[in-house]
């Protein structure tokens, strides 16, 4: 593709030759020539000019000088993404039912669906027009797909579940598995509570590989619209994320705790039960959150605090040593 029609489909400004090639995208460090690029972060500066790849997306005001042709835009990262979606060709689809599918009774199954392989669609699954379930997948009883959502293969999904319109959910996942419900019996053994709620996930959600949302208790655990879930992410029973909700990977949410709309949790946050985080909140990685979190925080550490404070107590613990040294010294005078 002409360098000089990615920048007119990205409203870039271009400051190079238009009639450059372009073959693909790959790092800044990794190019080769046809390659397009990007660069936001400045420590990746230093590789300006000794890339290989023909052409560097930057921001606009961008003012050092390059050997590459650059794309100025308002967000590298942003444009980036759109280029990469001028590039990306989808694996052919399969169209209709497969043979080895095992569809129940009384199964609601819109337009221009596919269900894959070895598929199991239990009774009185309604799925919506153009949605996608492939191989090796299970749906339970009474379960409602919305429009133009996919279903990767060995993903399950639960009895009595309600998945939304145009959701993505990958690889591996279970959704609507029992929450972790126990009675404590006066022996010390443990008897199982029955888990009769249900997993809403509201449209636009993409939940990734090998993660597991459970069934509430009774009532609802829910995804709100447009949250993005990453690979290996636990959520408890009764749990209620809002919308637009970043979880990255290795995230642990425990039961009936709520989170906030546009909340970044990064990966390996733990969040107790009973706990509300409020409203664009950014808990960085590893943070222990182990009461309410306001809205608007920024919060690290474990037990986790305001991040300034935190990075100001660490500055104190990486001298603690030194410190110590001193106070002998004194002592031994």
């Amino acid at each position: 593709m002409k360098l000089g029609i990615i920048a007119e489909k990205i409203d870039a400004v271009l400051e190079g030759d238009a009639e450059i090639e372009i073959n693909g995208l790959e790092s800044i460090d990794n190019s080769i020539s046809g390659d397009i690029t990007f660069l936001t972060n400045s420590k990746y500066d230093e590789f300006i000019n000794i890339t290989n790849a023909s052409a560097i997306i930057v921001k606009n005001d961008f003012s050092k000088k390059s050997k590459c042709a650059l794309l100025k835009v308002d967000d590298p990262d942003k444009a980036f993404g759109e280029v990469a979606s001028l590039f990306y060709v989808k694996p052919p689809k399969r169209d209709g039912i497969h043979s080895s599918a095992f569809i129940s009774e009384n199964v609601t199954i819109g337009k221009n669906v596919t269900i894959g392989p070895n598929c199991t669609i239990e009774k009185n699954v309604t799925i919506g027009d153009d949605s996608i379930i492939d191989a090796n997948a299970f749906i339970g009883y009474g379960t409602v797909i919305g429009k133009n959502s996919h279903l990767f293969p060995c993903v399950s999904i639960r009895e009595y579940c309600s998945i939304g319109n145009n959701v993505i959910i990958h690889n591996g996942t279970v959704i609507g598995s029992d929450g972790f419900g126990y009675s404590l019996e006066q022996n010390g053994t443990r008897k199982k509570i029955p888990q009769l709620g249900v997993v809403i996930i509201e449209d636009n959600v993409e939940i990734g590989a090998n993660s597991c949302v459970d069934r509430a208790r009774f009532g609802k655990t829910v995804i709100g619209k447009g949250s993005k879930v990453d690979n290996l992410v636990q959520i408890a029973h009764n749990v209620s994320i809002g919308e637009n909700v970043v979880i990255c990977g290795q995230v642990g949410i425990a039961g009936s705790s709520k989170i906030g709309n546009k909340t970044i949790l990064a990966g390996q946050v733990g969040v107790s039960g009973h706990l509300k985080v409020g409203e664009n909140v950014i808990a960085n990685a590893q943070s222990g959150i182990v009461k309410n979190v306001k809205s608007g925080s920024h919060v690290m550490g474990m037990p986790a605090v305001d991040h300034k404070n935190f990075n100001k107590s660490y500055a104190i613990f990486l001298k603690l040593d030194e410190l110590r040294k001193k106070i002998l010294s004194f002592k031994n005078k």
